[in-house]
């Protein structure tokens, strides 16, 4: 598979097989770990949630994916990402849809925490099997082609899900948010289903490539992952707990951070503009609203993402966008019109999420094997920590001081110093 044609032609066979289900999943993916924001213009005053309290059970979720996503990692390298990914996928799912039956604090805060363990692991094994099927110079644009089901999920999730909250309203009795989760939940398990028969593990497991193009993919892949092992040491486990791989956490910690405090709080911040600019909007126009920042947002990380691959750079394509979008989400709250919030929030959406799968390629020129999985595993599980503090603290901060300003603010700062911070520890590159 010399012919630089043929190798182009199995990457797009490759890609037009395995990317759309990737999508899929993680867009349901996003969709159920953020639903609850939108939940909450009626779940709160339902079952009683002060907005630190429902702050804290969002972020609960982050707890359990801190705990089991390293082992969860180490058990995909062992029972392979097919079977272990559709494990996931249905787990996830089934308390997804559980979420519909919440009562109270105590009962949202175990869901959240289980909806937790259940989804530990899935995007590090996503990284993990892209890895084993894409050269690393194209690795940054196809990651993008998933990761860009994350802000399609807020640009398409949030109308889907203010759509099933206003016309479940009444179903079997049941009010609109509760009819939302069971719903959603319910597509989680037959996309897993699914999932099943369409993942492979690795090129000479597909049967729609022929043992050639699979066997010449797996070589070409290995021999990349060999010139980085020799260079690096990649394949010990121990490269997965260094200094480095650490650094990198609280890199993505800070990013994250800033993606968790929008996407929990922006649905109740633009009801807010009812009381701070006098603007009425419907349910529907509030989930039309939030998803504006997530289609531009989308846009300019498939262009940043190409960008970083045409030029083999990373480093400067995780900055610059950090602290664009840092800078711009410090301010947005502050200003004096809903239209230059939403622009300072579109400005904020597009550095956070161009910062995202330039930033994964940065590991994996470090680690391979099974040192990437539990490395990957360490800095997705470290810096989804964010996802636990960033609501919870934007939460208390919006109950002290009645503006959602303070805990943007913090969050604006988190990502600024994630962008100096990638320089001082993402090393050669």
């Amino acid at each position: 598979m010399s012919n630089p044609t043929k190798q182009h032609d199995v990457l797009r066979k490759v890609a037009f097989r395995l990317l759309p289900m990737l999508m899929v999943l993680y867009f349901l993916n996003y969709l159920d770990k953020v639903n609850v924001g939108f939940a909450a213009l009626e779940m709160n005053a339902d079952i009683g949630l002060s907005s630190a309290a429902y702050g804290l059970g969002a972020g609960l979720f982050f707890v359990g994916y801190f705990f089991f996503e390293v082992p969860s990692n180490l058990l995909l390298t062992k029972f392979g990402a097919r079977i272990w990914i559709t494990r996931i996928v249905l787990t996830w799912g089934v308390i997804a849809a559980s979420m519909s039956l919440v009562q109270g604090e105590t009962s949202f805060y175990i869901l959240r925490f289980l909806l937790g363990v259940a989804e530990a692991g899935f995007f590090p094994g996503i990284v993990y099997l892209l890895g084993v099927w894409f050269p690393r110079q194209q690795r940054a644009r196809i990651l993008s082609y998933v990761y860009a089901a994350a802000p399609v999920s807020f640009l398409l999730g949030s109308p889907v899900s203010a759509f099933l909250m206003d016309q479940g309203h009444g179903f079997a009795g049941m009010p609109g948010w509760r009819f939302m989760f069971a719903a959603e939940g319910l597509v989680t398990v037959v996309a897993g289903i699914v999932a099943f028969f369409v993942l492979v593990d690795r090129p000479t497991k597909a049967k729609w490539l022929t043992a050639q193009e699979g066997e010449e993919l797996e070589r070409r892949v290995a021999a990349e992952d060999a010139a980085v092992d020799a260079t690096h040491n990649a394949s010990s486990i121990r490269s997965a707990f260094t200094g480095r791989v650490f650094l990198l956490s609280f890199v993505y910690f800070g990013i994250a951070y800033g993606i968790y405090a929008v996407g929990f709080f922006l649905p109740q911040a633009i009801k807010g503009f009812e009381g701070q600019f006098g603007l009425t909007l419907s349910g529907m126009q509030i989930g039309l609203m939030s998803a504006i920042p997530y289609g531009f947002a989308t846009a300019a990380m498939l262009y940043w993402s190409r960008r970083s691959d045409a030029r083999g750079e990373r480093i400067y394509h995780v900055l610059i966008p950090a602290l664009v979008g840092g800078v711009a989400l410090t301010f947005s709250f502050a200003l004096g019109s809903p239209f230059a919030v939403m622009a300072g929030i579109t400005v904020a959406a597009i550095g956070m999420f161009c910062c995202i799968p330039v930033f994964w390629q940065i590991p994996a020129s470090f680690l391979t094997g099974a040192a990437a999985a539990a490395g990957i595993g360490v800095i997705n599980s470290i810096g989804n920590l964010s996802g636990f503090f960033a609501p919870y603290l934007a939460g208390y901060l919006r109950d002290v001081t009645g503006s959602y300003q303070p805990g943007m603010l913090v969050a604006g700062l988190f990502m600024i110093a994630s962008g100096f911070l990638v320089v001082l520890v993402a090393g050669p590159r």
